[in-house]
């Protein structure tokens, strides 16, 4: 039996890697000192593994920004307007560029775009497609990081997006050709690397191909035969493993089992009832690597859970053909629990039931352990300490809570409906918040500063008291909320300068939630995100938002938004409690939300946005469990949203996402007014919309936001126009992306400008062609 990993947190111990890309961006260090600085993350993370006891370690799990962007530099697909920094840059500010966009040396170039990775919060930069796509090996990043492995005395399993899931992850930039025609064309390239790994005297290799366990048509079943046939024939020594994950094999479990591959990896957490599917027509030549540790929650895993699973495909096909590993590559997990030493953030009660990157090696190598035919008495001992641990969270006092379990009972449908239909309410929100054509507003946060984030270390520390931080943050909104008004934007927002993070913060005042210190995960980029854990039934106890959006409100005669985080966002960007339905969990904090909106219409905010960005990175891979997620999605934001008065209008805000076979459930949400990431696929989006004449109102993002370029009100202006020509102006808002909390004020203040004179031009020619 062997362990092996599909993967390893790359941010660093202390977010070393997010510190050292800003400040390379920044100006602040050379490429050089970048480049050594990711050289060692990924060379700590190799020893932590080789000192735990793991047989195969990953290499090429590192990335400076996006594995999928690695894999597209490395294939040479590299998108035209980017040809001038290839000839002219080194690879890494080619490779940033492509990222992040470029604005500099009298260049002005758009990033790519960036999505969702299946159904997890983290995010990848989209590979681009034309018809007559070229490629060639342009990165040889795979092949030295395996170097460097071996250099370490590893010889480490170099991980690969397989060809068929790079593909599908990519997007057809021209009309009339499927990017799985390309297939043959990327194959040379896939057998360079191989070729190089091979020579450099590798062994194993990892081809992730998560759409195996997705809904795949013939044609895609047919190229994935076709392509790994030819890549067996010219490597008969190497062994290939296939790793799937975040679902079930399901109907590809025959295509799977097929492949000329030597492992294949399946979810057990995700999909357990596909071991006996598995096991029962594995052919004799093929091994299993079980995915029994959880990749992508933070739980302590239940050893006896997982024996079984190991002692059952023992049984059918003997030891020397089983793999231990995690379900997924454990870059979704923080990095060390031992981090957490402050007791008053992460109590010893809860902390014990957690497991999180390091942790989770170490269960790996354990659970192999207890696998052996002869397990030691001190691996007993850790058997029973863990069942011990697993019993006391399923009996503790902390978790369960009656009157939350009650309410939740007593909620009828009615609790989901708005008093009238959108037409009726319109006229009413008309009449009182007398907002122009084409209104402006920003999506909620503005800049958070390295002063107001110093405030803020400075308030937890007891450096600064209540008053003191009140007051600072008080300045900090009336200074947003008067340049909001100088600008003429028409519905302003306080800038959410007390909030940490958008789940976070939410979390800190809901009951059922605990925090971290050190338990950061990347989204993107150098973007990492701290999720709150949702260990026990959750409630509000006190308002949460008022007090900010009252004083935002005292300051101007415009109309302030109030900004909340919906009940969906908070339960996917949360690690959440495994013991009970995830939709259970949802309609708690549905009903905690719902008493936030109730509290601040009571208050005199008349325009509430409740984000849920997450809704469609939270539908299930398959397609035939998306109509229960669906209801259950749907309903819990309308329970959030359906409490207030037909005058008080509900936004929501959505990013990075496909709507178009959802379409019919995002109008289901019947928010009044929708605003959406629309800038880097330069409104494509919107034809979802256009198609099904979405009845409510729309902002479609008119900037990229998660780029540092600033566009041009003539760019704004051509995606407004894209926009009123498959929406009715009546029905448009303009806004940008998404919040701007991550960006500098200077490249804030600039293109908030020009998007307020974009508007304004989009509605003079409105009007002069009305008349």
């Amino acid at each position: 039996m062997q362990t092996h990993l599909l993967g390893y947190p790359r941010i660093g111990s202390d977010r070393e890697l997010k510190k050292a890309c800003e400040q390379y961006w920044a100006g602040k260090i050379e490429a050089d000192e970048l480049l050594e600085i990711g050289k060692n993350i990924a060379l700590h993370n190799w020893k932590i593994q080789q000192e735990a006891g793991i047989d195969l370690i990953p290499c090429n799990d590192f990335s400076y920004y996006d594995q999928v962007l690695d894999m597209t530099l490395t294939v040479g697909a590299i998108p035209e307007r980017y040809q001038e920094i290839a000839s002219e840059k080194s690879e890494i500010d080619l490779y940033f560029a492509m990222a992040r966009g470029y604005q500099n040396d009298g260049l002005d170039i758009t990033a790519m775009e960036m999505t969702k990775w299946f159904d997890t919060n983290y995010h990848y930069i989209v590979p681009e497609f034309q018809k007559n796509q070229e490629f060639s090996l342009f990165s040889n990043k795979i092949i030295q990081e395996f170097i460097n492995s071996k250099q370490t005395g590893i010889n480490a399993k170099p991980v690969i997006i397989g060809l068929l899931t790079y593909l599908l992850l990519g997007k057809e930039k021209e009309e009339d050709f499927d990017k799985l025609d390309l297939a043959q064309k990327l194959v040379p390239v896939y057998i360079d690397i191989l070729k190089e790994l091979e020579n450099h005297g590798a062994e194993y290799i990892q081809f992730d191909e998560p759409f195996l366990a997705l809904d795949l048509n013939e044609k895609t079943k047919e190229t994935y035969q076709l392509i790994y046939t030819e890549i067996r024939k010219q490597f008969p020594n190497l062994k290939f493993i296939i790793a799937t994950y975040f679902e079930g094999l399901k109907d590809n479990l025959s295509l799977a089992t097929s492949l000329p591959v030597d492992v294949l990896h399946i979810d057990l957490v995700r999909s357990p009832e596909q071991l006996d599917e598995v096991l029962h027509i594995i052919p004799h030549n093929l091994s299993l690597s079980l995915g029994v540790v959880d990749g992508r929650n933070i739980w302590k895993n239940d050893y006896k859970k997982s024996l079984s699973f190991i002692e059952k495909a023992v049984q059918k096909i003997g030891s020397e053909r089983v793999f231990v590993a995690p379900s997924c590559s454990l870059l979704h997990s923080p990095f060390d629990l031992d981090s957490e030493k402050n007791e008053e953030i992460l109590s010893p009660e809860i902390k014990q039931w957690m497991a999180f990157a390091k942790q989770k090696v170490q269960e790996i190598v354990t659970l192999k352990k207890l696998a052996s035919e002869n397990p030691d008495y001190s691996i007993l001992q850790e058997l029973a300490e863990n069942r011990k641990i697993i019993e006391s969270r399923k009996t503790s006092t902390l978790i369960h809570n009656q009157n939350v379990k009650n309410l939740v009972n007593s909620t009828t449908g009615q609790h989901a409906q708005r008093k009238s239909p959108f037409k009726i309410r319109k006229k009413s929100q008309q009449e009182i918040l007398q907002l122009p054509l084409f209104p402006t507003t920003t999506i909620g946060s503005f800049p958070q500063t390295k002063e107001v984030r110093n405030w803020r270390s400075k308030f937890r520390k007891g450096e600064l008291n209540s008053e003191q931080y009140d007051t600072l943050l008080k300045q900090e909104t009336e200074r947003t909320i008067r340049w909001q008004e100088k600008i003429g934007i028409d519905v302003l927002v306080h800038g959410e300068f007390e909030r940490n993070d958008m789940v976070e913060y939410f979390g800190e005042q809901l009951a059922g939630f605990a925090f971290t210190q050190n338990g950061w995960v990347q989204s993107y980029g150098s973007r990492c995100v701290k999720p709150p854990v949702i260990f026990g039934d959750v409630y509000r106890s006190n308002p949460m938002t008022v007090y900010w959006s009252e004083y935002a409100q005292s300051l101007t005669k415009k109309w302030v938004k109030g900004m909340l985080t919906g009940p969906v966002t908070i339960l996917q960007w949360s690690f959440v409690r495994n013991d009970q339905p995830r939709s259970l969990t949802c309609k708690q904090i549905a009903l905690a939300i719902r008493d936030e909106v109730n509290d601040l219409e009571k208050a005199g905010i008349r325009i509430i946005q409740i984000d849920e960005p997450a809704i469609r990175e939270g539908l299930p891979l398959r397609k035939s469990d998306w109509q229960n997620y669906l209801k259950w999605a749907v309903e819990a934001f309308r329970i959030s949203a359906s409490g207030v008065e037909d005058a008080t209008q509900i936004h929501t805000h959505m990013c990075y996402s496909e709507f178009n076979d959802i379409i019919q459930n995002i109008a289901d949400m019947d928010a009044d007014v929708i605003t959406i990431e629309c800038s880097r696929s330069q409104m494509e989006l919107l034809n979802a919309f256009a198609d099904f004449k979405y009845p409510n109102e729309i902002g479609p993002g008119v900037y990229d936001i998660h780029s540092p370029r600033v566009p041009s009100k003539e760019e704004m202006l051509k995606l407004l126009k894209k926009a009123q020509a498959v929406i009715p102006a009546q029905q448009l808002w303009v806004n940008p992306d998404c919040g701007l909390k991550t960006r500098h004020w200077d490249e804030t203040e600039k293109a908030l400008i020009a998007m307020v004179k974009a508007s304004k031009e989009a509605s003079e020619e409105f009007s002069l062609q009305e008349v």
